[in-house]
């Protein structure tokens, strides 16, 4: 009996610890991100990095940027606290031959997208230069050992493909790409890509940890320690930037969210060769991490694919902008701005919880089918929830 005594204590412990450290450093990225953002707010209006309104655009009012800066703050303040606390300070020591720590690398590429973002919220960089400085952060992170190497295939006894370098470098890059400019297209209500980050970084952050409790990925706490960061910095961001937005997070913010994303999916499923050979959904949860990402980020994709086939067909170059996108849709339909962005979001959350619910618990995906109907009518039928928002 004493020895049960002593020994429950201990495994709670283990079990409680890491979620217990995994929240610590999402809220204190969310608290530096909240007590910073009024800041950056300042700072905007003082350099004159505010975002005036025009035809294409749905605020009325100027609006300062560079609200990504107060997310890189809080990013950088969760990986120093993150740094100096078990279960991740192992995980933040640089090797002694490159390539270092992932963690440390996944933070120097983030540096990069976000200094690239603010050039371009400060001075605007054509689109050319912009892609240039997603490849480089890409690049760089992929040559630090953040890749994918693997490619499982989702049946019993069928295995992994191993990518060769090439084949590597290609996918790992332009995943990465994909995922920056997806988020970075969504930013177009006040809100929408934060809280839509917000609900992918959870979902990821779901499945890395589960993943490990199951010892189907390394020790590394990267993906999931990425993602609850990424979750806090949102969060904290959020207060400032929903409708009425009092700051934008331009591209410093969208690039560097979308770069946090796809950088921790990769770091969680892209390097294990390992697979469950009693389970046939093992090989499945490895991709879901990777499918949720673009599953999450349809609407945007889609968006940006419709824009540049309208644009081809129109004879317009590819990058001008317009107010044919699909949110601008949802106002068009009647919906306010507050609603079109909160429809985003469920959308958002109904695919990723359906998602989940395959993964872990088949038997949730009920609820979330039929909650999707009732949304199918609420988006198509703005008249029935106009009054309550």
């Amino acid at each position: 009996m004493h020895g049960m005594a002593l020994a429950n204590p201990g495994q709670t412990r283990a079990r409680i610890r890491p979620v217990a450290a995994y929240l610590i450093v999402l809220l204190v990225a969310g608290l530096i991100t909240y007590a910073a953002t009024p800041i950056t707010l300042s700072f905007s209006k003082r350099i004159g990095a505010v975002d005036v309104p025009n035809d294409r655009k749905v605020h009325a009012v100027p609006t300062p940027t560079l609200g990504g800066t107060a997310m890189f703050v809080g990013f950088l303040g969760a990986m120093f606290l993150a740094s100096a606390i078990d279960p991740f300070r192992d995980s933040f020591r640089p090797a002694l031959v490159w390539p270092a720590s992932e963690l440390i690398a996944i933070v120097i590429g983030t540096a990069i997208i976000f200094v690239l973002g603010v050039v371009d919220d400060v001075k605007g960089l054509k689109a050319p230069v912009k892609l240039s400085g997603q490849l480089l952060a890409a690049g760089f992170v992929f040559l630090s050992g953040v890749r994918l190497e693997y490619f499982r295939f989702p049946l019993r006894g069928v295995g992994a493909l191993s990518m060769s370098p090439d084949v590597s470098a290609l996918a790992t890059i332009a995943w990465i790409v994909i995922i920056v400019n997806a988020v970075n297209l969504m930013d177009g209500l006040d809100g929408l890509a934060a809280g839509v980050t917000a609900i992918a970084a959870a979902t990821f952050f779901v499945y890395t940890y589960q993943l490990s409790r199951q010892g189907l990925v390394g020790p590394e706490p990267t993906a999931a320690l990425v993602s609850a960061a990424v979750v806090g910095v949102t969060l904290g961001f959020l207060k400032y930037n929903f409708n009425p937005a009092k700051i934008f997070m331009g591209d410093s913010g969208s690039m560097t969210l979308g770069f946090l994303l796809a950088t921790s999916t990769v770091a969680g499923v892209g390097r294990s060769a390992t697979q469950s050979p009693s389970e046939i959904s093992a090989a499945f949860i490895f991709y879901l991490p990777l499918v949720v990402p673009l599953i999450v980020l349809a609407i945007p994709i889609l968006d940006t694919t419709l824009a540049v086939v309208r644009r081809a067909r129109k004879g317009t170059p590819v990058f001008n902008a317009d107010k044919e996108h699909l949110h601008h849709r949802l106002l068009d339909l009647g919906h306010g701005h507050r609603q079109a962005v909160l429809i985003m979001y469920v959308w958002t959350a109904l695919i990723a919880g359906m998602t989940l619910a395959l993964t872990f618990r088949p038997i949730y995906v009920v609820p979330f089918v039929a909650a999707a109907f009732g949304m199918v009518l609420y988006t198509a039928l703005p008249g029935l929830g106009k009054r309550s928002l």
